[in-house]
Formats: structure tokens, C-alpha cells, sequence
């Protein structure tokens, strides 16, 4: 099990599209949370404070773009994850040289699993630079958030995103390929969430069903770290004004997520024809 886990990761690693999808998360994780408020600050065409950026608020600055925007880089990573292997034919090759379905799709997500930590780590150490760097430049103090804050950060961001992943993984073992995945989960994410989320305020019937997206359990997760709902607010495609819930139900509720849409997809792969 372990060497197909490291082999699964290694593969992964040598993607391109992982590459791509982790640098263009990281930049636009920074663009939004640092570049932009920042010269709006200079500029003085805000009224958010010099203190959002510095390095005090690097949990909630950087929490606020994982429930949608990188949710949406997952549920590619996902996608590709098993979806590559139909596009490319080499599902049956992997089935017929290894020891059965499951254990090919247990080793599959775990290298998935390793390979989303990168997308929670290396957005949280350039974002530790960016705002240290900014600190510098304003000549302001230097105070950093607790340790186990910045653990709950990295548990919640990677939770979001596994999360996100497994529907992708899912999308990709029910339409055997990539493409259509990819599609139907932007625009699921865009239309489905994003229309529905934003009517919930006018009607209360909404509520309910909004409660258990992965949008408003992903924005009430990093809202119990410190991300205000009027900065969720204001995130353009990704914006999010509720109904929120409490941080509890929220883990339990993406927990839930990641388990049912894996055990989902596991299934798919076993009982259904790989081509």
C-alpha cells in the first residue's frame, strides 16, 4: 500500500496541471488577499486598515479565499485524479497489473490527500512573506498569530479542500473523463451554489438547503477562525453573505462530505465498467 501511495504521489508530482493549478492558486491567493487591499490602502480608496495585511491577520486573510476559490482549484486536482486514468486509457492497464479496484483507489485518494497539503502550505508561507514584507515597508510591529491557531488554519484550509477534491473525484468516476467533470462542477459551484446562497436571504426556505453546501459549511469554518462575513461578502463570484452555522456543525457537515462523496465514488469504480 505504501508504494502505490508513493507512486500515486509521485505521479501527481510529475503532473503538469498540479504544478499550474498550485501556482495560479497561489498567485491569485496573494493578489486578492494582499496586493489588492494593499494599494487600496495606498491609494486610499479603502476603508480597511493597514492591520488586515500585516502578519497578526495572516489566518483570517488567507482563510476567506479557500471556500470558493480554492475549492474550485481542488475539485480540478480531483477530478484529474481519476479522471486522467479514463482519458488516457490507462485505468484498465492499472486494473489488471495491481491488486484489486479499491486498493488502486485507496492508494489514489491518499496521494491526493498529500498532494492538497502543498496548496494549504505554500499559500500560507507566501502569504507569511507578503505580509511580513508589508510590515517592513510600513515600519509597523511584527506580531504573529498563535501557534494553534495557525494549526487549526492549516487543518480547516486542507479540510476545504479535500472536501471540494472528493466532489471533483466524484464528478470524474460519473462521467469517466475530465472535461464534463470539470464543467459540471464550475458550473455547479458558480450557479447552483452561488445563485441559491444568494437568494437564501430573501427566501427562508432556502435557508435550510443552503446550510449544507459546501460553500456556506466552507465560509462558516474559516468564520470561526476570524474571517469577518463582511469580508466573505465581498469576494466577487465567491462572495458569501449566509446563512452561516456554527464551526461545529460546519466540520462535521465538510467531514461528512469528504467520507460519503469518497465511499460514493469508491463504489462507482468497483461496480461499474472502467470504460
Amino acid at each position: 500500500m505504501r508504494g502505490s501511495v508513493a507512486a500515486e504521489l509521485l505521479v501527481a508530482r510529475r503532473r503538469p496541471s498540479t504544478w499550474i493549478l498550485l501556482g495560479t492558486w497561489t498567485l491569485l491567493a496573494l493578489v486578492f488577499a494582499y496586493a489588492v487591499p494593499y494599494v487600496q490602502y495606498l491609494n486610499g480608496s479603502s476603508r480597511r486598515p493597514l492591520d488586515d495585511v500585516l502578519p497578526q491577520h495572516l489566518v483570517a486573510q488567507l482563510m476567506a479565499g479557500f471556500p470558493f476559490f480554492g475549492g474550485v482549484f481542488a475539485l480540478q486536482l480531483g477530478v484529474l485524479a481519476l479522471g486522467s486514468e479514463y482519458g488516457w486509457g490507462t485505468l484498465r492497464t492499472l486494473l489488471t497489473q495491481r491488486p484489486g479496484r479499491l486498493s488502486i483507489f485507496a492508494a489514489k485518494m491518499a496521494g491526493l490527500a498529500l498532494t492538497l497539503v502543498p496548496f494549504v502550505l505554500v499559500v500560507d508561507a507566501a502569504g507569511a512573506l507578503a505580509s511580513y514584507g508589508i510590515a517592513l515597508r510600513e515600519g509597523a510591529g511584527v506580531s504573529w498569530p498563535s501557534a494553534w491557531l495557525l494549526l487549526r488554519g492549516l487543518g480547516a484550509g486542507w479540510l476545504i479542500l479535500a472536501a471540494w477534491a472528493a466532489f471533483g473525484v466524484l464528478l470524474a468516476a460519473l462521467s469517466r473523463g475530465t472535461s464534463l467533470a470539470i464543467g459540471i462542477g464550475i458550473l455547479y459551484s458558480l450557479v447552483v451554489e452561488g445563485l441559491l446562497s444568494a437568494l437564501a436571504s430573501e427566501v427562508g426556505l432556502l435557508d435550510r438547503l443552503v446550510q449544507l453546501f459546501l460553500r456556506a459549511n466552507g465560509y462558516s469554518l474559516v468564520a470561526a477562525l476570524g474571517v469577518s462575513p463582511a469580508d466573505t461578502g465581498d469576494r466577487g463570484p465567491g462572495s458569501f453573505s449566509g446563512p452561516f452555522v456554527s464551526g461545529g456543525q460546519a466540520l462535521v457537515v465538510l467531514s461528512a462530505y469528504l467520507v460519503v462523496l469518497l465511499a460514493a465514488s469508491g463504489w462507482l469504480l468497483q461496480r461499474r465498467d472502467v470504460t
